[in-house]
C-alpha cells in the first residue's frame, strides 16, 4: 500500500491511532487529560478543564501527522467534535480526513479489519472484485 493510511477511534476518554497496511497495523493511544480534585478526601468526581478537549484533540491531530488519508471512527459525539476541531484548527490534516464513521467499541483487530476494508474498497474502481490467488 503506497499511501500512509491511518484511522483514529476516538471517544471522550482516549483515542486509538492505527497505522494500517495490508500486512500489519501499528497502534498508539492518546488519553484525554483528567483532573483529580484538589481535596482527595472529598467525594467529588474527576472533571475536565474547559481547555482539555482542545489539548486532547491537538495531541491526537499531531499523532496523525504524516498520514495521507485518515478515517475517523467512534461511538458518539467525540468523533464529530474532533472532526470540527480538525476543520478549524488543523489545516494540514483537514484535507486528509476521508471519512467519519460510527463504530461502537470494537477490538483492535476489528478496527484494523474495518479500516483495511474501508481503504481497499475505497481505492478499487467500481465494477472490480478481488480474486484470491
Amino acid at each position: 500500500m503506497s499511501n500512509r493510511q491511518s484511522a483514529v477511534w476516538i471517544d471522550h476518554q482516549e483515542a486509538h491511532i492505527f497505522r494500517v497496511s495490508a500486512e500489519a497495523f501499528a497502534q498508539s493511544i492518546v488519553r484525554a487529560p483528567q483532573h483529580v480534585p484538589r481535596h482527595p478526601k472529598r467525594q467529588a468526581p474527576a472533571h475536565n478543564h474547559p481547555d482539555d478537549e482542545q489539548r486532547f484533540f491537538h495531541e491526537v491531530a499531531q499523532s496523525l501527522g504524516g498520514s495521507d488519508e485518515v478515517l475517523v471512527l467512534g461511538p458518539s459525539t467525540a468523533k464529530l467534535h474532533f472532526r470540527d476541531y480538525v476543520l478549524g484548527h488543523a489545516s494540514t490534516l483537514k484535507f486528509r480526513v476521508v471519512g467519519v464513521e460510527t463504530v461502537d467499541h470494537p477490538t483492535d483487530n476489528q478496527v484494523a479489519a474495518y479500516v483495511r476494508h474501508y481503504f481497499l474498497s475505497a481505492n478499487k474502481p467500481h465494477g472490480t472484485t478481488d480474486v484470491a490467488s
